[in-house]
């Protein structure tokens, strides 16, 4: 039997795990918060008067998809790529999935809509990169994985995820000549070798199809602990010229969850209909910036 708190947080994971409308408008932003990201279908412009590394004739466009951890930095990961990249961006999260429900023939049995699959939505948007964040759903929440699951039998699980991982890769590769970022996950306390297993599956498939990994986990790792899960970390630089960021000043350290949610970098609490992240969280920002970084220093 799973303790207490872990039920709780499993009862959370699944509230997140309602099929979530990426159309839908997100909360007011706080201040300071620049402009919400595109969502499904929409090509966001370039922020006007920010500076970019790139020239604006190499700016890039970009497709983030993903599950709940994509729904809720979505916003954030389109803000760093426009102020850094002058990227043009789209973003089609749906909570609660994982990679088979991105898959072209899954039909019904999919939490993802037959026109946002990600090989359907690079034909139509042709984009450089498309970047693919899971966390690895090992609890069998969507139908596309047949119940299979971790907790009954990893060897299996990992086996049909890999599965899955490929024939996802190449049908992004058989639709265009976009270049995919796997972006690896971050340390989970109930299956940390999971977690481990899953971004080296990520690793090998980039490694195979010449793509790239975005090591988005290690920015929510502690130094030298890659996969040991911590729910603070010391402020950055930069998080401790905003304080905004660095949540607890005075111990010169910063929150990536909430006492309540171990897996999500969301600081708001959860609600039942999934949503960009509506208040400024450390986690949230680390992870864009690493995801912004790998395709800055691979165009």
């Amino acid at each position: 039997m799973r303790k207490p708190w872990v039920v709780g947080v499993l009862l959370a994971a699944v509230l997140l795990g309602a099929c979530g409308d990426p159309a839908s408008e997100p909360e007011a932003a706080p201040p300071e918060v620049p402009r919400a990201s595109a969502t499904t279908h929409q090509r966001a412009p370039a922020s006007p008067g920010t500076s970019a590394t790139a020239p604006a004739a190499q700016a890039p466009s970009v497709l983030y998809l993903g599950d709940s951890l994509a729904m809720e930095a979505q916003k954030v990961l389109g803000q760093e790529l426009r102020r850094d990249l002058r990227a043009t961006y789209t973003s089609a999260p749906y909570s609660g999935t994982t990679v088979c429900d991105y898959l072209e023939g899954t039909g019904e049995r999919s939490l993802v809509p037959v026109a946002d699959k990600a090989a359907t939505l690079v034909r139509k948007l042709r984009p450089d990169f498309v970047v693919l964040q899971f966390w690895g759903n090992a609890w069998g929440y969507t139908p596309c994985m047949d119940k299979i699951t971790y907790d009954a039998s990893p060897e299996k699980y990992f086996k049909r995820y890999a599965a899955d991982v490929k024939r996802l890769a190449d049908q992004i590769a058989a639709a265009g000549d976009a270049r995919i970022v796997w972006v690896a996950q971050g340390p989970d306390p109930i299956t940390p070798d999971r977690v481990r297993r899953v971004n080296a599956l990520y690793e090998a498939q980039a490694a195979a199809s010449g793509d790239l990994v975005a090591d988005a986990g290690k920015a929510v790792s502690a130094a030298g602990a890659r996969y040991s899960w911590v729910q603070y970390l010391p402020c950055t630089a930069y998080e401790r010229a905003h304080a905004e960021y660095c949540t607890q000043p005075g111990r010169d350290r910063t929150a990536l969850h909430r006492d309540d949610d171990y897996l999500h970098f969301c600081l708001a609490p959860t609600t039942s209909t999934p949503k960009p992240c509506p208040v400024r969280s450390p986690g949230i920002l680390r992870i864009a910036l690493a995801i912004t970084r790998a395709i800055r220093e691979n165009p």
